[in-house]
């Protein structure tokens, strides 16, 4: 018998509040029947929309809440005042052990600015990084920081390439992952002072990735590595441009297919891949964020996302459950800041000497 996981729901956050949360539970426990879980939030909403999953409500408890945090409130007015509310009692749970993770469509700052609050750091842990899964042509990818720091010294990165390789090998399965540096090129002297020492760190450090260098950002959609590392500004910059670019596609082909009659035919001739087409860039599949480093798993769905994109969100945080990927990376952490200790003194010299050299 699989084991059972309780999992905490804010179901006040996100666009649609609890009519999203409920709907997309109900889906996340037809594919993990174990499941449990607790929801935060206005009981008599919760409970209406229970009404329609009669086999959901029998795994439930409701945690009622008067107050929630506003989708506009700014991290630090949620860390003043978000004690008692939804999403706060819902990473309480996870602190507190009453369940093994946190899923929340709310306000992304809010949420990082608490989860770090309420569930602390990993030891070891400068940073922690907000990970997210992007869309290849081969296998979705792990990316990060896409938003969590602004800036990122060479240790902070070589953290995020151990984090983001725990969760590709919780979320995909894959007991070696490799991982990639986002530079400017592939060449050994281009990119900041940090992504170049980084570099050479990595380079040396032998842990439970695979690291392969650089990746340029036109290969991040090539699938070339299963993690891709970078710091907070470069990687929601990132992320932003390539969501921009999905809809200007989408736009166009809309525009295209629609332009004339033997368009319009070719276009009812072609729905069958344009359906494929859609399947495989449908960003609910790849919904879930991920604040990773935290000593409890915090995952952040999309705000304006239906229930199967909610479902997907709780995926993630289940696939980290299961595999224990909180003391997994205790343990990495700890290795990896050994060696990292040992390196530093004799890498950073070189990389400042080869910089002064290239100029």
């Amino acid at each position: 018998m699989a084991e059972a996981y309780v999992l905490a729901l804010d179901a006040m956050g996100g666009d649609f509040g609890p009519s999203v949360v409920i709907s997309g539970a109900a889906l996340a426990l037809k594919r993990h029947p174990e499941l449990q879980f607790h929801l935060f939030g206005q009981a008599a909403a919760i409970e209406a929309e229970l009404k329609n999953h009669p086999e959901l409500a029998s795994r439930c408890v409701i945690r009622h809440t008067d107050t929630v945090i506003a989708m506009d409130a700014k991290p630090s007015q949620a860390l003043r005042r978000g004690k008692g509310t939804s999403l706060w009692q819902a990473l309480e749970c996870v602190r507190d052990g009453e369940a093994a993770f946190a899923v929340s469509a709310g306000n992304t700052g809010a949420l990082m600015a608490c989860a770090r609050f309420i569930l602390r750091t990993v030891p070891g842990i400068d940073r922690p990084a907000l990970a997210g899964q992007w869309p290849t042509i081969h296998r979705p990818s792990i990316v990060l920081d896409v938003g969590a720091n602004i800036g990122a010294t060479a240790r902070d990165l070589c953290q995020f390439a151990l984090m983001g390789a725990a969760m590709a090998q919780a979320v995909f399965g894959i007991e070696r992952p490799t991982v990639g540096l986002l530079n400017v090129g592939v060449e050994e002297i281009k990119g900041a002072d940090e992504v170049k020492e980084a570099h050479a760190l990595l380079k040396r450090v032998d842990l439970m990735f695979d690291y392969r260098g650089y990746v340029e950002g036109d290969q991040i959609g090539q699938g070339v590595v299963d993690v891709v590392v970078c710091e907070g500004f470069t990687g929601n910059v990132a992320l932003k441009t390539a969501e921009g670019t999905a809809k200007q596609i989408a736009t166009y082909l809309r525009e295209a297919m629609t332009s004339s009659v033997s368009a319009k035919l070719g276009a009812l001739l072609a729905r069958g891949g344009f359906q494929v087409l859609k399947a495989r860039m449908d960003p609910r599949r790849n919904n879930g964020g991920t604040f990773l480093g935290l000593a409890g798993i915090a995952i952040k769905s999309h705000g304006g996302t239906d229930a199967l994109g909610f479902a997907s969100a709780i995926d993630v945080g289940y696939g980290m459950a299961r595999s224990k990927t909180v003391e997994r990376l205790a343990a990495d952490i700890a290795l990896l800041s050994s060696k990292l200790d040992q390196l530093v003194g004799d890498v950073a010299p070189a990389v400042a000497a080869s910089g002064a050299s290239s100029n």
